[in-house]
């Protein structure tokens, strides 16, 4: 009924984001698995009808979904965990068909994204979420009409690089005892975002949030300047601020160019 007005804008306006708002909000909310099947039909069809909404403009909406779904890709039930990971693999599908077969560059980084606050906020990276990850690369290995393209081989590399982030946390546990240790590992895990800040930044966010749970108060503030400072580059670079030199030089962190 609202199809036209959902549409203004090329998806990016008020009452969309309402309606995706109210979408997410029976993901957030606990549902049976009987509803959450129902949930993620909904969802289907959603991003099918409305894929700009996701995959231009800003990518607000294509975070929080992506997010929602990795939270139900670690779900107790076997069922949820599976219909999960198919709208997942659906929506990187989507995204590649959106680029012109291209890449699935923002699905890629708001997935990443999402794994790593979602270290911080909920502990994923056990053996339900690893087979989610593998039933996502079996739906990628036989989709035959995607079988003469890149995407499977994306698709691959992307559930690689998730693994990659999910063993160095878990490192990180094995060695929260031995705080050299932990900090080592933790900088060598925020410096591999180095060509990627927003993935920088969100690492940092987490390494922030975990210090701050620990009682780690001068690291966690640390973690917040260094933000401030990869924030103060990207609007320098811009040419929204002029007031700093050196934004990130001053407090020795060394950012490529994106």
């Amino acid at each position: 009924t609202f199809q036209r007005q959902l549409q203004q804008s090329d998806c990016q306006n008020v009452l969309m984001k309402k309606v995706f708002d109210t979408h997410m909000l029976f993901l957030q909310i606990n549902q049976s698995a009987a509803a959450l099947k129902h949930v993620f039909a909904a969802l289907r069809l959603f991003v099918g009808k409305f894929p700009s909404a996701f995959f231009q403009g800003q990518a607000d909406l294509c975070g929080s979904l992506c997010y929602e779904i990795l939270k139900c890709c670690n779900h107790r039930s076997r069922s949820t965990q599976t219909e999960a990971s198919a709208l997942l693999y659906f929506f990187m599908r989507k995204n590649f068909e959106f680029n012109k077969q291209k890449s699935i560059v923002r699905s890629h980084l708001q997935l990443i994204k999402a794994v790593s606050q979602l270290i911080a906020d909920a502990g994923i990276g056990g053996s339900r979420f690893q087979h989610s990850l593998a039933i996502i690369n079996n739906f990628a290995n036989g989709d035959k009409q995607m079988k003469n393209v890149n995407f499977p081989a994306e698709v691959k590399d992307l559930t690689k690089r998730i693994r990659t982030v999910l063993m160095a946390t878990a490192q990180m546990k094995e060695h929260e005892k031995d705080p050299e240790m932990l900090v080592d590992l933790q900088y060598s895990l925020a410096n591999s975002y180095a060509s990627t800040p927003e993935l920088r930044r969100t690492w940092l966010e987490s390494m922030a949030k975990i210090h701050a749970r620990n009682g780690d108060l001068s690291e966690a503030a640390m973690c917040y300047i260094h933000i401030a400072a990869l924030i103060a580059e990207y609007l320098k670079r811009k040419g929204n601020i002029s007031v700093f030199k050196n934004n990130c030089v001053s407090i020795n962190i060394t950012v490529q160019n994106n």
